[in-house]
């Protein structure tokens, strides 16, 4: 057993294993253009975005969206989002760093909002299911929080504790769903979210997921 033994990562999906963000843009802009709102940049949408998305969407409107107007929205993303992420990967290193983890003794998962019957084959393609104890995605309506669904998670992990946990994301959303469980977080800044708005979260943030992984045996050994 390696050092970190007892260690538990929650890893997310999109945004942080797999580097979407292309797609995230091209998918969203794709979206905008066929409701009337002006296209952004990744810059902006950085700066922006947040979970619940209603709330992303918020931001930009000026006003909540409408329930009918939220999902028009939500299905336009993800009909483009299946487009554009075809041509997406794993994150650099990703492959290295899981296999690493899990050589040493280590457990892992990955908690994702995506839709779990579209995670599983993708995660599967990569060839990386393997180093993993549980893959599970969204099941029901998108736009929530994480939060709950790590409850579910972690009770679903056997012998898992969560103040052993860190979970690694790209969004504050991550560190809520970690501080809701008595677990702890480490937040990437090569996804969906500014530096500047990760750091709100209180926990802490870094350029590479080799670093997250290296503080995540630090914080919870």
């Amino acid at each position: 057993m390696g050092k970190y033994a007892g260690t538990h990562i929650v890893w997310d999906w999109n945004g942080t294993l797999f580097h979407d963000n292309e797609a995230v843009i091209g998918a969203t802009n794709a979206a905008f253009a066929e409701v009337g709102l002006a296209p952004i940049t990744m810059e902006r949408y950085r700066e922006l975005y947040t979970v619940p998305v209603p709330r992303f969407y918020e931001r930009l409107m000026g006003r909540l969206p409408t329930q009918a107007e939220w999902e028009v929205m939500d299905v336009l993303f993800h009909r483009y989002y299946a487009r554009h992420s075809s041509l997406c990967s794993l994150t650099d290193g990703v492959a290295d760093l899981l296999g690493q983890w899990a050589d040493a003794g280590h457990s892992q998962s990955i908690l994702s909002m995506y839709e779990h019957d579209e995670l599983v084959p993708l995660v599967r393609g990569f060839g990386i299911e393997p180093h993993f104890v549980r893959v599970e995605g969204r099941i029901g309506p998108s736009g929530g929080s994480k939060a709950e669904h790590m409850v579910r998670h972690l009770q679903s992990l056997t012998g898992v504790d969560p103040h052993r946990t860190v979970v690694i994301g790209d969004a504050s959303d991550d560190a809520l769903a970690a501080r809701h469980v008595g677990a702890h977080a480490v937040l990437y800044t090569g996804g969906s979210h500014s530096r500047a708005s990760l750091e709100e979260a209180g926990v802490p943030v870094v350029d590479s997921l080799a670093e997250a992984v290296e503080l995540a045996g630090r914080i919870a050994p």
